[in-house]
């Protein structure tokens, strides 16, 4: 198989969301699609479309952390209980996705296509800050599916090589990219999740302490909110938690998210007004003062 050939003012390069443009026929992005050619119009929003939510990211001393929760969401029913939000977009960056799931996944997956296929056509990777600018613009490039109501919010977080520090980046619905200092999560229980970091965040944390923070983000959302999904000891299925550091994107197995989480619950459990040895004045027999 041959690669196509271009005229020079129409090559797409190492842009691999517009190579596959290239080769459908559809017009360079920003430019209307003609009138009865595929995509001109908007599709309808379909009934049934499964929403993923709660995602988190925040530094440590050697890099960032990054969780979700697996409940993706049908209105109020539970569509799946164990579908992913964390990936790794490359070997030191990582991308999770909340909004509507099959929209999201799909651009994750291009995502990903794309920073490879820039690393072979130009012979290095992009900067941290270019691959946060290349996701910025398939945002961007969702936007009329968003406006018809399937909107994809992604995160992005990785291991700055040339920094050596770890960097995360939010986005809103119409590709804007912003840089984060020290951690964020959105989606549904992002509001819950953020205020539960906020509260226990201080700079050059360990990676350790970072996880237990990430995971007690997405149990106190899975507290709040109906569609964040806690821990599932039952079925096996635990928030997906992942860290890049300046060794790569690892993510850890479910047997140790699933440590970290009883822990947690043990710490719960003990506190002052849940012991298992408190008992309240009307058991003695008398009334507070």
């Amino acid at each position: 198989m041959t690669l196509p050939l271009f005229p020079m003012a129409e090559d797409p390069g190492s842009n691999f969301a517009h190579l596959l443009r290239r080769m459908s026929g559809e017009p360079p992005p920003g430019q209307p699609h003609p009138i009865g050619a595929p995509g001109a119009e908007a599709p309808h929003r379909l009934p049934g479309v499964a929403h993923g939510t709660t995602i988190v990211a925040l530094r440590s001393a050697a890099g960032i952390v990054m969780a979700g929760d697996r409940r993706a969401t049908e209105g109020h029913s539970i569509a799946h209980r164990g579908i992913e939000k964390v990936f790794p977009a490359d070997r030191y960056s990582a991308v999770a996705i909340a909004g509507a799931a099959g929209p999201a996944v799909e651009m994750v997956r291009l995502f990903q296509t794309q920073l490879e296929h820039y690393e072979k056509v130009e012979g290095t990777a992009l900067s941290l800050e270019g691959k946060a600018n290349q996701l910025a613009q398939m945002v961007r490039a969702n936007l009329p599916l968003a406006m018809e109501g399937l909107v994809v919010v992604p995160l992005f977080a990785g291991y700055d090589e040339r920094r050596r520090d770890g960097r995360i980046f939010s986005f809103d619905v119409t590709g804007g990219r912003y840089e984060e200092l020290d951690f964020h999560a959105t989606g549904s229980g992002g509001r819950d999740a953020k205020n539960t970091i906020k509260l226990g965040f201080r700079p050059g944390l360990s990676e350790e302490e970072a996880v237990q923070l990430a995971v007690r983000a997405l149990y106190e959302a899975a507290d709040e909110d109906s569609a964040t999904g806690g821990p599932d000891p039952i079925r096996g299925i635990y928030p997906v938690v992942s860290v890049v550091d300046e060794n790569g994107y690892r993510r850890l197995s479910d047997d140790e998210v699933a440590e970290r989480f009883s822990s947690l619950l043990e710490e719960g459990r003990y506190r002052p007004d849940h012991s298992p040895n408190a008992t309240s004045a009307s058991e003695h027999g008398s009334q507070p003062s």
